[in-house]
């Protein structure tokens, strides 16, 4: 065997997709997308970025392996012989809370309609909407309205995280935002106000949920 292959061979064994792809998850979660480089990364790992190239390919391959692997654990956490009411739930604040805590996931999933976290999120739901008995015509444009809200919702928050500098207090720019509606030009939203100044995100987007489940319900 030359030395060549030699290297190879204990670069494969040595470091492994998934220590690569966690280690992408702690410079994205303390650094953000930006600081995310080849280089950086195998400054991380005290490796070559030739080791790193050995198992991924590129930038965009490598965001989609992190946000992957968020999404599983997700996926893996929802309890297994809840009610499927109960599971869709799970699987909705799970994806909410975890976007919540890496924005960027957010960003990733926007970014690919139909990427191996995405096909987990829609495989999670509408396995459950079949054990909830909904029709089976029903089925996909029940989980394409689920998986568009779970996604879209929030995905909406996490950019709106990301805007604002960390030390910004909720309460105290939803106040702001609140004051400056003109009731005239904006009758509903100034009625509104005060729950847009003390909502709290989480619960609203469960209730979405809950929302769009008793739609469901009623198909026949």
């Amino acid at each position: 065997m030359t030395a060549r292959a030699k290297r190879a061979e204990r670069r494969a064994d040595g470091l492994s997709k998934e220590r690569i792809v966690e280690a992408a998850i702690d410079i994205l979660n303390s650094e953000g997308e930006s600081a995310l480089t080849f280089r950086a990364l195998a400054a991380h790992l005290a490796t070559g970025s030739g080791a790193i190239y050995w198992h991924v390919a590129n930038k965009n391959e490598l965001l989609a392996a992190t946000a992957n692997a968020v999404i599983a654990r997700v996926m893996t956490d929802v309890v297994g012989d809840a009610e499927p009411r109960e599971a869709i739930r799970a699987i909705a604040v799970g994806v909410f809370d975890a976007i919540d805590a890496h924005p960027w996931v957010g960003a990733q999933l926007s970014s690919e309609p139909w990427q191996t976290a995405i096909l987990q999120i829609f495989e999670g739901i509408g396995g459950q909407l079949q054990a909830l008995g909904v029709p089976e015509r029903a089925q996909f444009d029940s989980a394409s309205v689920l998986v568009s809200y779970v996604l879209g919702l929030a995905g909406q928050y996490a950019a709106g995280a990301r805007l604002l500098p960390p030390e910004t207090e909720r309460s105290d720019f939803l106040a702001t935002v609140a004051a400056q509606v003109d009731p005239a030009e904006y009758p509903f939203v100034h009625q509104v106000a005060t729950q847009l100044r003390e909502h709290d995100d989480r619960e609203q987007f469960l209730a979405g949920i809950d929302l769009i489940l008793a739609g469901i319900k009623t198909v026949r």
